[in-house]
């Protein structure tokens, strides 16, 4: 025998509720690992851990502030850049 599923409006508007988070950042620490290659070491909620992580690292990282807007991708900042100097 087949169950029915009723979906209500109350019930839409509580899975929509999921999908419609407020603005929100985290922090991607990221390894130069060549040249021009770069790797993602790990995503971070504040700077504080990120900071201890590439202070720990002995190649090039940067730290790099991406904000979101629910799911969308808004934007993204290299906040800070630790290790070998860029060669000007």
């Amino acid at each position: 025998m087949a169950s029915i599923a009723l979906v209500t409006p109350l019930a839409r508007a509580n899975v929509r509720h999921l999908w419609l988070m407020a603005k929100w950042k985290q922090y991607e620490l990221w390894a130069q690992t060549a040249q021009n290659k770069w790797e993602i070491v790990g995503l971070f909620p504040t700077t504080e851990l990120a900071t201890v992580v590439a202070n720990s690292r002995a190649s090039r990282t940067r730290l790099i502030e991406v904000l979101y807007d629910g799911a969308k991708l808004m934007g993204q900042e290299i906040i800070a850049e630790l290790g070998n100097t860029r060669k000007e």
